[in-house]
């Protein structure tokens, strides 16, 4: 099951494509400026230059969709999938340690004893729904 957090490649490029517009209206806008003061521009130029913004999208999404499809790592989002262990019995409410903080906790299936582990599946306010760790 794909995470919330995915960006499919199809997005993440209209990402980096959308980010790439201001260049290509600037390079639009030189080339118009050069036509206009009749600047003569060689085909060898152009093709250089294409070839150069090329250069520079490949370079930029080699750097930047692995980081759009990252997960997330902080915030609600990036305690989802983090396991925990239970301090206080849940039945069904109780309290966990996740890292080094803890925090109240609902069980989703049933009673989980003191020292077993379980993994966070929702956050709501300041509690935590989670279920036991599948191995």
């Amino acid at each position: 099951m794909a995470d919330k957090s995915d960006i499919s490649t199809l997005k993440a490029w209209l990402v980096v494509l959308v980010s790439l517009l201001d260049e290509a209206a600037v390079l639009a806008l030189i080339f118009l400026g050069l036509w206009v003061f009749h600047v003569r521009i060689t085909w060898t130029v152009v093709l250089v230059v294409a070839l150069m913004v090329i250069g520079f999208a490949f370079i930029v999404h080699k750097a930047l969709i692995p980081s759009l499809r990252r997960k997330k790592m902080t915030g609600a989002e990036g305690m989802l999938g983090l396991v925990g262990r239970v301090t206080e019995p849940l039945q069904p409410e109780g309290t966990i340690k996740v890292g080094n903080e803890y925090w109240k906790a609902k069980s989703v299936e049933g009673n989980i004893g003191a020292g077993e582990e379980v993994e966070v599946i929702a956050i709501k306010g300041l509690s935590l729904d989670v279920r036991r760790k599948t191995t």
